[in-house]
């Protein structure tokens, strides 16, 4: 007699859930409970008489047979967004880019046209970014996004390299020349963009600088108003060769000649998205681009 599966909306949960690394980042990207998603996980995991997840100290992993679901998952419900993008008539030739506004000013917006030129019947949108969170993530088709590419969320690219390093105004300038960068650096406030990012931390090592240990460290998420804030004063920040106008004008100033090799922009184009006609032709126009 042939079983009846029942719970086929349990597999798109599954896939998305499998995307994080606990089920409480999950609960909170999904805005459900983690004893809703434990709940769930079990009631599929019964269904199919098999283990997907694994339980650790850190989280959860994906067991062989999780990971074998969560391909078969993925290839499924790429044809069946191919299919309902073919049916509003959006096949390949409609395109939505995510992208941070600092990059798209500074980088993407005078480039622009000659996409545009050369694939007028695609239809594009740029969306503004700041952090790139997966809530973000799930209305872009692509995304371009700047980082060391470790991240999870989708298929990474690597696209342009381009190494930051720390930059100030004219009064840190002085402060650096008077006291030296091993003291100033113990004076000034350090921008960062996020609470958890590892950019600083990295470039003191490579400095051969102590960690910062001061606690006025600034966050500023977006990466405009972060250049805007080193020219005010407010601290110093890494950043890249997209102020080179800003140092021409010398509204800012390189403190050190130290980079961090690995960084630069990646193309991330989410697994819950279909690899589209106008994703692959944005994507070639892009790497010629650099």
């Amino acid at each position: 007699m042939r079983h009846h599966f029942h719970h086929h909306d349990l597999l798109r949960l599954f896939a998305e859930i499998a995307r994080h690394p606990s089920f409480s980042d999950a609960a909170a990207a999904l805005n459900m409970t983690k004893g809703a998603i434990s709940y769930q996980i079990k009631t599929l995991e019964s269904d199919l008489g098999m283990v997907l997840f694994r339980r650790t100290t850190h989280g959860v992993t994906l067991t062989e047979e999780g990971l074998k679901l969560l391909v078969a998952c993925q290839s499924r419900y790429e044809e069946i967004e191919a299919g309902i993008l073919e049916l509003k008539g959006r096949t390949s030739r409609s395109l939505t880019v995510g992208v941070s506004t600092y990059f798209a000013a500074r980088w993407l917006s005078p480039r622009l046209m000659t996409f545009m030129q050369r694939h007028p019947d695609v239809q594009l949108r740029i969306q503004p970014m700041i952090q790139f969170s997966n809530h973000e993530m799930q209305d872009v088709d692509l995304a371009i996004r700047w980082g060391k590419g470790d991240w999870s969320e989708g298929k990474v690219t690597p696209f342009m390299p381009l190494p930051p390093y720390p930059v100030g105004n004219a009064s840190v300038v002085r402060i650096v020349a008077e006291l030296g960068m091993d003291v100033a650096i113990s004076q000034l406030t350090f921008l960062r963009d996020r609470d958890n990012g590892n950019a600083w931390s990295e470039w003191l090592i490579s400095a051969h600088l102590p960690q910062h240990v001061r606690q006025d460290v600034l966050i500023v998420l977006d990466p405009n108003v972060r250049v805007q804030a080193v020219i005010d004063g407010q601290g110093i920040a890494l950043m890249d060769d997209l102020v080179s106008a800003d140092l021409e004008a010398q509204r800012l100033f390189r403190l050190s000649d130290i980079e961090l090799p690995d960084y630069g922009y990646f193309l991330v184009q989410p697994h819950n998205t279909v690899a589209t006609e106008a994703v692959a032709a944005f994507s070639e126009w892009l790497t010629n681009q650099s």
